[in-house]
């Protein structure tokens, strides 16, 4: 085995080992001897030994290498020493912190009941104040309502309202300027009834309230169907000559009429544009050539959209009153239908159902009582949760801030009749810009001269609908044609902005509810803001909008301008805009819209601004349903609402923000943007201070707007505090904290109003 190794090798040389030509041989034949597990071993023992004497180190080398393992093992010993020590520094600052938590946490304990007393003492002022302002404001109006003697009735008396009702309706007076007149006084009459509907706590008051309401809503339509009989019969006496058939528009403040009717009787009439009202229709050829009078009635206000709720909310829905100032919505009762007036039954036959329905309606009045007014997020922070809550909550700011008041139930949502994918949900869309009705009537007869006698035939059945869809044994049997549908074209109102393109539903008489389905053809033209469509037939429209399509918020701020005066800033998710506040009086501020002149830049207070905007389309106020269409971070309402109690209260002095940081804080607690400030000039961006806000304490923190990641760390130096003011007293000058103990009640009510109604700390 040997002889077979050297006789592949050779014997190797010490020149070969000293100049590697041995090795390089040995290598180059290493596979050759893999196959010989004997001869591997040997010439492994060969190549090993040969390598290690190559590496032999020197004494140099040698010294050099213990030197740097002793220098390696300095440093490792270095870095343990400075590691132990950071640890240590890291243990002791801990510890320090804690110790310093542990004195902040006492010296806040200490002085917890005197700062409750002071903020709850300084919001019982507040509130005592304000209340009696307003139960005098409501004795004035009272009175100066008596000393005018105008004849309105008060709606709150039955009998004045019975009597009303019964002598307008007996008048014979069918003028159209009279009785639009008389229109406009009985509209201010219901928007009365609204607001006494919203503040009744008696069921049978409001019952009493809602039948009243729904037979002056009645009584109104059936005067405009009578003023459009009056027009139809004098039709040939007001022909346009070009056409040859009779157009007029009739206009004021509440409503815009327009009629047509047929004379001519021109089968290839397609339509007509009331360019002064901005409302137009299309025929089909049937009704072109029929005896037939075309109506179309915008009223600038919204009835049938109460009937809606009051047919479709049901249990736990007998009222709904926002925040935002909006209409209550009494539950589950039977109403008269607004568009039957268009048939034979005139308002007579529709005061005296009212009675019929009386014994009905009685059984109800207790079951009214329960589900009378679903709990708002006002309702929520004035109430405890519970009896036994109110012990362990007593050291809290949120017991010293709320009530001493009764228990509540949790809060209930409304349960929606669905009837189909096509009915509107009244919730998540707002009708916007009044109702539009959509009639044809059979024209009246007309007058005939005669030897200079006019004649005319009497009909004692009022004003008659035309029916249409006509049925099948209508048309000629050759015919294959079915009625076509009916088209009409409106453009937007002025009062009103649509932040999206508008929506169109219809009126569904038999079920008292909007629906989608139905209507085909729809053309929006924006540059002319101008909507078409058809419709199956003729019936009432409305124009509707997301309610929450400007959330949500993106941004908001609260900034003084003057004692008792601020500007509240909200940037929404389509539309940016302002309320300046001052005193108990606000005035939007837009900075380019369409046709909001009746709006934009006029003073009014909060609740009649909140209406306004409303019923303009544009909606940054929440109710207790927003958030289930609006994605927000949830918030506890009672550290919520004690916010904005405080935040009113220093609005005079201290300008509030938006934090990115509210949303990662948890629902227990709220992070907000505040420095003092004034002056008319927009709050420099270095200004600005975190604070952190909680039901316990309130805290500044350390962390800024633009720090990397959320903190709950405390602003080194300062302290807790049981109450979001006495923190922010910390580093207010003496000047501001003045202008805050200044503050008027009203301001400071109007305030917190605005910001319970947009509640911009969960909302944005």
């Amino acid at each position: 085995m040997r002889q077979g190794f050297y006789g592949h090798l050779g014997r190797p040389s010490a020149a070969g080992f000293k100049h590697g030509g041995w090795k390089t041989r040995v290598e180059s034949r290493l596979t050759l001897l893999k196959e010989d597990t004997v001869s591997y071993h040997i010439f492994k023992f060969f190549r090993d030994r040969s390598s290690k004497k190559g590496r032999k180190l020197t004494k140099a080398q040698k010294g050099k290498q213990q030197q740097e393992e002793e220098e390696r093992r300095l440093q490792e010993e270095e870095e343990a020493r400075l590691q132990a020590e950071k640890e240590e520094q890291e243990r002791s600052e801990r510890e320090r912190k804690e110790k310093d938590l542990e004195k902040l946490e006492l010296k806040d304990l200490e002085r917890r009941e005197d700062e409750l007393n002071e903020l709850r003492h300084l919001l019982e002022e507040n509130h005592t104040a304000v209340t009696q302002w307003k139960k005098d404001a409501v004795e004035k109006a009272k009175w100066e309502k008596y000393m005018r003697c105008d004849g309105t009735p008060d709606p709150s008396i039955q009998q004045d309202i019975n009597t009303y009702i019964s002598l307008w309706r007996d008048d014979p007076q069918v003028d159209i300027t009279s009785v639009l007149k008389q229109c406009s006084v009985t509209l201010q009459l219901v928007d009365e009834l609204e607001g006494l509907l919203r503040d009744v706590t008696d069921p049978q008051e409001s019952q009493k309230y809602q039948e009243t309401l729904i037979n002056l809503q009645a009584l109104i339509h059936s005067k405009h169907q009578l003023t459009t009989e009056e027009i139809l019969k004098r039709a040939s006496a007001n022909i346009d000559t070009e056409t040859g058939n009779m157009q007029t528009v009739v206009k004021d403040d509440n409503i815009t009429l327009c009629l047509w009717a047929n004379l001519k009787k021109n089968p290839r009439f397609k339509g007509l544009n009331f360019e002064e009202a901005g409302l137009g229709f299309e025929l089909p050829k049937h009704l072109a050539v029929s005896n037939i009078a075309v109506r179309i009635l915008h009223t600038h206000y919204d009835h049938l959209s109460l009937l809606a709720r009051m047919a479709h909310l049901r249990l736990h829905t007998p009222s709904h009153r926002s925040l935002a100032g909006g209409e209550e919505v009494p539950a589950d009762i039977d109403v008269p239908e607004q568009e039957e007036t268009k048939e034979e039954e005139g308002v007579k036959e529709n005061v005296e159902t009212q009675q019929e329905r009386e014994d009905e309606e009685e059984q109800s009045i207790q079951g009214l009582e329960e589900r009378k007014s679903v709990a708002s997020f006002q309702s929520r922070i004035n109430s405890a949760q519970s009896a036994g809550d109110r012990g362990s909550q007593l050291q809290t700011q949120m017991e010293a801030l709320g009530a001493e008041g009764d228990l509540i139930s949790p809060l209930m949502h409304p349960t929606l009749v669905n009837h189909g994918v096509h009915v509107v949900d009244l919730m998540q869309y707002t009708p916007l810009g009044g109702v539009f009705y959509y009639d044809v009537f059979h024209l009246p007869p007309q007058a005939r001269q005669v030897n200079g006698w006019e004649i005319r035939q009497v009909l004692d059945k009022g004003l008659q609908v035309f029916p249409y869809p006509m049925k099948k044994s209508d048309f000629d049997d050759n015919d294959a044609l079915t009625c076509p549908p009916v088209g009409v074209s409106v453009t937007l109102p002025d009062s009103v902005v649509f932040l999206e393109t508008p929506q169109v539903a219809r009126w569904d008489a038999a079920g008292k509810q909007w629906r989608m389905d139905g209507i085909t053809d729809v053309s929006y033209e924006e540059a002319d803001t101008k909507i078409s469509f058809k419709m199956d037939s003729f019936q009432a429209f409305v124009l509707m909008q997301e309610t929450y399509a400007n959330f949500p918020f993106h941004s908001w701020e609260l900034r003084p301008l003057d004692q008792d005066s601020a500007l509240f800033t909200v940037k929404g998710a389509l539309i940016d805009l302002s309320i300046r506040i001052q005193g108990n009086q606000c005035m939007l501020q837009l900075e380019k819209e369409r046709g909001l002149s009746h709006l934009e830049g006029k003073w009014m207070s909060g609740p009649a601004l909140q209406k306004a905007m409303l019923n303009a389309g544009i909606n940054v106020f929440v109710n207790e349903y927003t958030d289930k269409y609006v994605s927000t971070s949830c918030k506890d309402p009672l550290t919520e609402h004690a916010a904005y109690e405080q935040m009113a209260v220093f609005a005079s002095a201290c300008a509030f923000s938006w934090s990115k940081w509210n949303a990662k804080c948890g629902a227990e607690h709220l992070v907000v943007q505040v420095c003092e400030y004034h002056g008319p000039t927009p709050v420099p961006k270095d200004s600005w201070s975190l604070y952190l806000l909680g039901a316990q304490r309130s805290q500044k923190l350390e962390i800024t707007e633009n720090s990397e990641a959320f903190s709950p760390d405390h602003y080194p130096g300062s302290e807790f505090h049981s109450t979001f003011i006495h923190m922010l007293q910390d580093s207010m000058t003496t000047d501001g904290i003045t202008k805050t103990r200044e503050s008027n009640y009203l301001f400071v009510d109007t305030v917190q109003s605005l910001l319970c109604a947009t509640r911009p700390l969960m909302f944005s």
